[in-house]
């Protein structure tokens, strides 16, 4: 478990400045509410585009599902939708994506289109095109322009067009998909959309191409909770996902050991309520950073790279399987020492002193899980080093991703 001895001043004052109440009741309340609100955000996503260019394979590839899991959405070169579906993220069910109805046929009208959808309920349109983008996906982009919503061009199974063109006349790799991306922005330009971002990606590979790219486009623009739940719903693609999703959780962590160790003295709770706390939190923390079971298998099935190789690669104990013992046992093990903290802690954050070790019991929560998020983070990454080495092996003809960027 990571040591640490002291708490850091910016979190002391925004400790401070959050909890104005010293009634114990008040200030548990008060810190629920926050968790809840990041809890209870939803991020409601709209995946829209021709029959057969790939949308479903889209949606699983961004929820790290794989086309054959019983949860995916249906997958086909005909089109399979006719009324939107909303898929959950399976870590993160307030992140839903919504396979829409196909465009492009005769019928399609856009504004017609966009009411019947439901327009309004979608937080973002991700336009889904394989081989070239079509003047009905520059209309139906212009109209939901128009009622204030942002979107995102997305050119699919890039991966064939680039070994298309490699066969047939020869070529770098990344020159040429540096051309596909020009010519299409050129030709979104020349229909009439200003300033057109295109995502060139792979949905059977997307550790390549721009889907990370895509994925860290999307979290810089979104805001507050939405950007927070986005984040933690993104598949570990790169370091800097896992390096983003740590940063995060330690943002909301001090709240959750607060009330972890003031949860517990309200009336009517039981004494032993912090630890099945933290083990929810724990759980969520594993999930976060796809290392819990669910999440390993489904890695295992989209990778070819058995469960129990990944499972090696989780060396933290808070990756493993928890029991209220072993919590128990990491708290205690962060209590040892931590008195002269504790009482700096109480002295700026008074509510602390009127239970009984209260300064000690929230450093014991702090940072038993501080070190699950540094500890789980780093059995990420060795899971990602791990699951890509395996890519690689299989697909040694394909570019690296650092050439598309």
């Amino acid at each position: 478990m990571e040591t640490l001895h002291t708490i850091s001043e910016a979190e002391i004052k925004d400790i401070s400045s959050s909890i104005t109440s010293r009634v114990v009741t008040e200030v548990v309340a008060q810190l629920q509410g926050r968790l809840g609100e990041l809890k209870s955000t939803t991020l409601d996503i709209a995946v829209t585009g021709e029959s057969g260019s790939g949308k479903s394979s889209f949606i699983n590839a961004f929820r790290g599902v794989g086309d054959e899991d019983p949860e995916a959405a249906k997958t086909g070169v005909t089109e399979t939708t006719r009324e939107a579906i909303p898929y959950m993220h399976p870590n993160m069910p307030t992140v839903r994506l919504w396979d829409l109805p196909g465009i492009g046929t005769p019928a399609f009208q856009p504004k017609t289109y966009l009411e019947a959808v439901g327009l309004h309920q979608y937080d973002f349109f991700i336009i889904v095109a394989s081989e070239r983008f079509r003047e009905y996906h520059v209309t139906l982009a212009q109209c939901i322009g128009q009622a204030g919503k942002k979107f995102y061009f997305v050119r699919n199974k890039v991966d064939n067009d680039l070994e298309a063109t490699v066969r047939r006349r020869g070529g770098e790799p990344s020159a040429i998909l540096n051309q596909i991306r020009d010519d299409s922005n050129a030709a979104l330009r020349r229909s009439g959309v200003q300033q057109p971002r295109v995502f060139l990606i792979s949905c059977f590979q997307p550790h390549l191409f721009d889907f990370p790219l895509l994925h860290t486009t999307l979290e810089s623009e979104l805001e507050g909770h939405k950007r927070h739940v986005l984040l933690l719903a993104l598949p570990n693609l790169t370091s800097t996902v896992l390096e983003k999703k740590k940063q995060a959780l330690y943002g909301s962590m001090w709240r959750t050991a607060m009330t972890a160790c003031l949860g517990a003295m309200t009336p009517g709770s039981a004494a032993s309520g912090t630890v099945p706390l933290l083990m929810d939190t724990l759980r969520s923390y594993q999930q976060s950073f796809g290392i819990d079971t669910n999440s390993l298998h489904r890695l295992a099935s989209l990778t070819g790279i058995s469960y129990q190789e990944l499972q090696r690669e989780v060396h933290s104990t808070t990756g493993q399987e928890l029991s209220q013992e072993g919590v128990q046992t990491m708290l205690s093990q962060a209590a040892v020492g931590q008195q002269v903290v504790a009482n700096m802690v109480e002295n700026r954050v008074p509510v602390l002193g009127t239970i009984a070790s209260g300064g000690i019991s929230f450093l014991a929560s702090y940072y038993t899980l501080r070190s699950a998020i540094k500890d789980l983070s780093e059995d990420a990454a060795r899971v990602l080093s791990r699951a890509l080495k395996g890519c690689h092996q299989e697909q040694d003809d394909v570019p690296d991703p650092g050439d598309f960027y």
